[in-house]
């Protein structure tokens, strides 16, 4: 009676694995290009892999770096803002709050490629005075991901401190903490889960991030990898297949452990928030 769930369920499987099964496959495979390529190579050789460690001309590993960093300190730093937007939202009383919130959600409402223009003028004009935040530098990009990321964030961990009671606030304040005290002591410790899923998020997607690194960086020892792979290795895509497939795979696997690793937090910080009691 329920074979039928199982059978689509198994076909919506198999239509997600067949191409990250193809793209590892073939960054073992012996082949020398696209057209040769399919599921099952005939032979398996290490050197794609080797080409990316051996190469003077493609400094994979540095993309790599370069990715991590920049991930790293936006997914740090937008979480840590966002916290602290967060707090004062749910938290304090001050004139204007409710004109802020509304804000955020209308920001919120504009895609982000509207401000691609502006922010590429910006940043080069920046660049003439402050030529360490400007365009081509990985500081101004981070800078960028921050302003979009900020306003999403702030709404996701308002809503979770929504369910921290209020009276464990009151309770501090009668024993003499401050404002600073009781975010620091009581709501951001009450909040980790949430600011956890938060940052995880953050930093899967600045990593997978093309557009906003390609319209930013122009030296290719700053390239990040989604930007150094699709340049790079797009001159000569269908001879360069297997050097593409291995570098996507190890950029690719330590995302896909963090995601699985943090699958139940990510699962349980997003719907923790949703009911406020």
């Amino acid at each position: 009676m329920y074979g039928w769930r199982h059978l689509v369920g198994l076909v919506f499987v198999t239509i997600s694995l067949y191409p990250i099964l193809f793209v590892l496959t073939n960054s073992f495979a012996d082949f020398p290009n696209l057209a040769n390529s399919k599921l099952i190579p005939n032979g398996f050789t290490l050197k794609h892999y080797q080409s990316l460690s051996e190469s003077d001309l493609i400094p994979y590993f540095r993309w790599l770096f370069n990715t991590y960093k920049i991930a790293g300190i936006a997914g740090f730093l937008n979480v840590l803002l966002g916290t602290f937007a967060a707090f004062a939202f749910a938290r304090l009383q001050f004139k204007g709050r409710r004109v802020g919130l509304i804000t955020l959600v209308l920001i919120q409402m504009f895609p982000a490629f509207l401000a691609f223009v502006a922010i590429y003028l910006l940043f080069f004009q920046i660049g003439d005075v402050a030529p360490f935040i400007g365009l081509g530098t990985h500081f101004g990009l981070i800078m960028v991901y921050l302003g979009g990321s900020i306003g999403f964030n702030s709404w996701l961990i308002k809503g979770f401190m929504d369910t921290i009671p209020m009276s464990l606030d009151e309770a501090a304040k009668v024993d003499g903490a401050t404002d600073s005290q009781i975010f620091f002591r009581i709501v951001a410790p009450l909040a980790r889960p949430i600011l956890v899923v938060l940052f995880v998020i953050s930093f899967i997607g600045i990593y997978s991030d093309y557009i906003l690194a390609a319209i930013f960086l122009k030296d290719t020892n700053l390239y990040t990898v989604a930007l150094g792979i699709n340049i790079v290795f797009m001159d000569d895509f269908s001879n360069e297949w297997g050097s593409i497939a291995a570098a996507s795979v190890i950029a690719a696997t330590p995302i896909a452990v963090l995601f699985i690793f943090f699958q139940k937090q990510i699962t349980g910080g997003l719907t923790a928030g949703s009911i406020k009691g």
